[in-house]
């Protein structure tokens, strides 16, 4: 009882802190990546564990259903982290973000290990996805896998929509889609605290993305049931997984996210 009281006193402190983020998604998200510095677990990107451990999670799924022949779109790339990652599985890793920060920052981390991951060539494109037409001659003229981490939980039903259209132009009809979203059930005041917010403190990478972004939402069966119509995408595999964050707290655990993971190909 006394732990939950103690948790709602943080409501105050995150209304205000919250009032300061941008109610515009694209400047939201320019604004945050302007103010990231350094990398890894030593930045202050929330959701950056510092590790490919979480990606090395994914990798057999990834072999098992993407066709390595293709190149591969990380939408949502933010620094790039995954992007670099996936290019060791694919001819051409592309990574695209609505912030043209984050695509600096992908660019430049890129440029300091070579330009090519153990197996394909990286570049990087500062697009927002959710308008129509985005997708448009992104991977050239062929198909594409999409790998999609942590984007689908902040969107609106709209704008996923509007981006899972341009996810299906992308893929075609021999790319496939693989999707990792958090699927927290508890409420904002929960969420924050599994990440080490308390009444007395907030760790920093916490407390920058709760003054910047709009609080994120969750994505599991249900939504993706409704984003991704069955009579027009086809499961290939789907469960539970952890997503992996800053470790901001040193407690076993705590850095990680319950999430869901989905893999999809469209019909037809």
């Amino acid at each position: 009882m006394r732990s939950t009281l103690q948790k709602y006193l943080l409501i105050p402190r995150l209304i205000g802190l919250s009032r300061s983020a941008p109610k515009d998604r694209p400047l939201a998200w320019d604004t945050y990546w302007a103010g990231i510095r350094g990398r890894g677990a030593g930045s202050g990107i929330l959701w950056d564990s510092g590790t490919d451990n979480e990606f090395l999670g994914y990798r057999d799924v990834l072999l098992r259903y993407l066709d390595r022949e293709l190149p591969v779109v990380d939408v949502g790339c933010g620094h790039g982290r995954f992007t670099r990652a996936l290019a060791g599985v694919f001819p051409q890793a592309i990574g695209v973000d609505i912030s043209g920060h984050a695509v600096a920052h992908a660019g430049a981390h890129s440029s300091s290990r070579g330009s090519h991951g153990a197996a394909g060539s990286i570049r990087y494109a500062a697009r927002d996805m959710t308008v129509p037409g985005a997708a448009r001659e992104l991977a050239g003229q062929g198909d594409a896998n999409v790998f999609i981490r942590g984007v689908l939980h902040v969107l609106d039903e709209a704008d996923r929509a509007a981006l899972v259209e341009n996810v299906r132009l992308l893929a075609g009809s021999r790319g496939t889609v693989f999707l990792a979203e958090t699927n927290f059930q508890g409420n904002p005041v929960e969420y924050v605290s599994l990440l080490g917010a308390t009444t007395q403190s907030i760790p920093a990478p916490l407390e920058m993305a709760i003054r910047g972004l709009p609080m994120p939402g969750h994505f599991g069966p249900q939504e993706r049931a409704l984003a991704f119509p069955a009579e027009a995408w086809e499961l290939l595999e789907d469960g539970d997984v952890a997503i992996e964050t800053h470790p901001l707290t040193g407690v076993a655990g705590q850095s990680q996210v319950p999430g869901y993971f989905a893999v999809l190909r469209p019909q037809g």
